[in-house]
């Protein structure tokens, strides 16, 4: 034993395990004042969300929720889903964010393998939520307990699912005096099941330790000042909101809420409180390029925006620039709290040309300040491949910011954690300045005649034709050259272009082989974040190859 292990013990005074609980708690001590909290006509301050988080835990652990309960949430971007993801994880509780785009089957056998307890969903998906809770409790023999929120800005057709009142609850409850959070920070804080763009969910678990020090990140990362204005332009039920949550309360900034997003609503809440920061997927971010100028008008503060949820093409990275919005790209996966990774902006990329500029910020870029370690490996050695931007490898992570592993799922969670890295899928080069940068997932690969073709390299050609909207190419089977590209593009509004005509466009951008033989103007499935779902148009092309 070291000298430095004698009489030297933790204790209360010396050692408190991180939980990003703690974020709440000081910001309504310090900035109880300030706004913490918009949504429609309601306004809370940082004092006031506290006390009403303060009355959910309190509610919910006289229900019964204590260490490793589940609690379910099928919620939009709503006061009550900020409050559970402060309240749920005081009570070292496990927070369960449900798709609200999935179906009802779908939705019973997740709250089943995640042995959910107590489900808080909102008026809006009472339908939907009635055949779940009916399957779950004929299939499974589970019945949660029930607590109904009925949001004013909600104002469709549906009554409350049953059970408790969430306004009821709370005022029936004094608040707790302290939000605790876990006695171990490897605890589980949360459980979100994979998006699906795979057609293989599994449910990720995450600790305290990691969603703080995500948290953190994200500021640190993002130089994000205190007293944000933050707009949730992300759904909080994917990855926990980036950590957002955790990272607007650390900043005592506001949190600008919205149920639906939508060109206009976000134009609109940027334009009246001021917004200056969101995040999004590509697909909300070219929403806004893509918006009539006069929508823009009035917006004459600096906003930035985040980007993430898959590979941004060029051209929405340039477009951005053009409408004056400062985006930052980021890349992670749920397995890593979402972003764990960042393409760091160096001062002298500001003297460079507008497509070095697009080139630079574009990359995936490197880890995240509090995650230990990201590169791009050999999958077969694990060893390091050349930073020279030619060499294929796998980009992947270790570090605190990577989940505890698979629920129920001891096989996935030992291959993704193989060789003590863990393992993304995503095909990448590293580049000379350390920078990696994506050139395909493992199966988005086509290989025509032998050579190795990147999807994302075609998509990237075809979204710098001024009128595509969405795109995605995925490989057809072909009798001569085993596969070839096959681009599925839906145009923007009012836009025409001939499938000639793009593959054309590419011809000028891309070597011989690497353009498209097929482009099909169809509507591209996507996930509720706005990511494609590939493989639902990797089916389609082989099912329209076996009948052709």
């Amino acid at each position: 034993m070291s000298i430095y292990d004698q009489d030297l013990d933790k204790t209360t005074a010396n050692y408190v395990p991180l939980s990003p609980v703690s974020f709440l708690e000081r910001s309504a001590e310090v900035y109880g004042d300030l706004p913490a909290v918009v949504h429609g006509a309601r306004r809370y301050s940082w004092a006031e969300t506290r006390e009403r988080t303060a009355r959910l835990a309190a509610a919910l652990r006289a229900l019964g929720v204590t260490r490793g309960t589940t609690v379910s949430v099928m919620l939009t971007n709503t006061p009550e889903m900020i409050e559970a993801h402060y309240a749920v994880p005081a009570l070292n509780a496990v927070l369960h964010t449900l798709n609200i785009r999935l179906d009802a089957a779908l939705l019973a056998w997740q709250m089943q393998h995640c042995e959910t307890a107590v489900l808080i969903s909102d008026r809006e998906f009472t339908p939907v939520m009635e055949k779940a809770l009916r399957i779950l409790r004929e299939e499974h023999g589970r019945t949660p307990l029930l607590i109904a929120v009925s949001d004013a800005e909600y104002t469709g057709a549906g009554a409350p699912l049953g059970g408790e009142d969430y306004e009821a609850l709370l005022a029936r409850h004094e608040p707790l005096t302290h939000l605790g959070g876990p006695q171990d920070e490897w605890d589980a804080i949360a459980i979100c099941y994979t998006s699906g763009t795979t057609g293989d969910p599994k449910g990720v678990v995450t600790h305290h330790r990691g969603a703080y020090l995500n948290a953190v990140s994200n500021a640190v990362d993002w130089s994000m000042p205190h007293f944000p204005k933050y707009l949730w332009t992300v759904p909080m039920f994917h990855a926990n909101g980036w950590c957002f949550p955790w990272t607007v309360a650390l900043l005592a900034g506001t949190h600008v809420c919205l149920r639906r997003v939508e060109c206009g609503a976000i134009l609109e809440a940027m334009r009246r409180h001021g917004i200056d920061h969101y995040c999004g997927a590509p697909i909300v971010h070219n929403m806004l390029i893509n918006a009539e100028p006069a929508a823009r008008e009035g917006i004459t503060q600096r906003v930035r925006g985040i980007v993430a949820a898959a590979a941004p093409p060029a051209a929405m990275i340039d477009g951005m620039a053009r409408i004056g919005f400062e985006v930052t790209h980021v890349y992670g996966l749920t397995e890593t709290y979402g972003p764990a990774a960042v393409a760091a902006k160096r001062a002298h990329w500001a003297q460079e040309s507008v497509s070095e500029q697009t080139r630079l910020n574009g990359r995936q870029g490197v880890r995240y300040a509090l995650q230990e370690g990201m590169t791009v490996l050999d999958p077969r050695t694990l060893e390091e491949v050349p930073a020279n931007g030619e060499v294929l490898g796998e980009i992947m992570f270790r570090g605190n910011i990577v989940m505890k592993g698979y629920l129920k799922n001891p096989a996935a969670t030992r291959a993704a954690f193989a060789g003590g890295w863990f393992h993304t899928g995503d095909l990448a080069v590293l580049q000379p300045d350390r920078y990696a940068k994506i050139r395909d997932r493992s199966k988005d690969v086509i290989i025509s005649g032998g050579e190795n073709v990147s999807s994302l390299e075609v998509e990237d050609a075809l979204y710098r034709h001024a009128a595509v909207a969405a795109c995605a190419v995925v490989a057809k089977p072909d009798a001569k050259w085993g596969e070839t590209p096959l681009a599925y593009v839906e145009l923007k509004a009012g836009a025409r272009a001939t499938a000639e005509e793009l593959i054309a466009h590419c011809r000028t951008l891309l070597a011989g082989y690497k353009i498209p033989r097929e482009v099909r103007f169809e509507e591209i499935p996507k996930t509720a974040t706005g990511k494609i779902q590939k493989y639902l148009l990797r089916e389609r092309a082989r099912s329209a190859s076996a009948i052709e």
